[in-house]
């Protein structure tokens, strides 16, 4: 009797964890259905890059948005409908780009193994050879997101702003089960792309009643920003890259900031806490150790589980 129960018991507990472990992410999740899948997407993904040296920068910012608005169930990809605003029509998502490029991957992993991949995974792994093509490490990435049925324009408020100091920073990240670290390694993600004048604005007009530009910036760094970034700015894509090797993922965005040149309040917020400064000092100094730091925050972040359901069929709708 006892025997039996216990036996019952055991397979209680054994198939409770296996429910309970559906949702978990694996390396090998398409190892049986699309084994192929990864190198599909590497090679859209590279032939983006050719026609566009911004895609990787695009698609790594992309793939946090996504994660960090419902968690990474590609809801960041749908399009509005009737009345509903999607996510990609949020005022931070505005100058999001390169959907293209996860479409394209999108038709090529159908083609091969049809209604077997979700959308959520296609962009995870699209992000890992955005960093890897640049330069970056690369790193297996856990698979098995399902794609979400609901995404809309006024949750993009939810987004950590590049104006954010650092206890707004650190409560945005921890509220997604992110540290300091996390926020430390994940803000050198910035190594990549280009912003718009908007989002430094704060640092280089009318910074405070005392002074126009912020103090903890350069000074000659913030007189060339002034230059491109006039107080009445009209030039549509004037801005500036966020380091100085905007195309490769590298540690450079550290050093920067070291000089007083990062180019977000919150990049300069990294240096206000003795913990995030020490941080940046590490890492400016060892790019392996940024690297090996940024690949452990990554692969967390992107397995913040989202409310997902399905294989979406077409990423920017949800299937009927």
């Amino acid at each position: 009797m006892a025997a039996i129960s216990l036996i019952s018991l055991v397979t209680i507990s054994v198939f409770s964890s296996i429910l309970s472990s559906s949702n978990a992410l694996s390396v090998n999740y398409y190892h049986q259905t699309c084994p192929n899948v990864e190198s599909v997407i590497a090679k859209v993904v590279h032939k983006g890059m050719i026609n566009d040296k911004t895609v990787p920068a695009a698609l790594l910012r992309m793939h946090f948005h996504d994660c960090f608005i419902r968690g990474c169930d590609a809801s960041v990809l749908l399009n509005s409908k009737g009345n509903n605003q999607a996510e990609k029509d949020g005022p931070p998502n505005i100058s999001l780009h390169a959907f293209y490029v996860i479409e394209h991957a999108k038709k090529d992993v159908e083609k091969m193994c049809p209604g077997v991949v979700s959308c959520a995974d296609i962009l995870a792994l699209a992000a890992r050879e955005a960093v890897a093509l640049s330069g970056g490490p690369t790193w297996d990435v856990p698979k098995g997101r399902k794609d979400g049925r609901i995404s809309k324009a006024n949750d993009t408020r939810q987004l950590p702003f590049p104006t954010f100091n650092i206890s707004q920073l650190q409560q945005s990240f921890s509220q997604r089960g992110l540290s300091m670290d996390d926020l430390v390694a994940l803000s050198g993600g910035h190594t990549l792309g280009f912003s718009h004048c908007s989002s430094f604005q704060n640092r280089i007009h009318n910074f405070n009643n005392i002074t126009d530009v912020d103090p903890s910036m350069d000074s000659s760094f913030a007189a060339s920003l002034r230059q491109v970034c006039p107080m009445h700015n009209r030039v549509k894509n004037a801005g500036a890259n966020l380091d100085s090797t905007p195309t490769v993922f590298d540690n450079k965005y550290y050093k920067l900031l070291l000089q007083g040149k990062s180019i977000f309040s919150s990049d300069q917020a990294l240096m206000t806490s003795s913990r995030t400064k020490a941080l940046v000092k590490k890492f400016a100094t060892s790019q392996e150790e940024f690297y090996e730091a940024f690949v452990k925050s990554m692969i967390k972040m992107s397995s913040i589980s989202g409310g997902g359901t399905e294989i979406r069929l077409d990423c920017r709708v949800v299937n009927h």
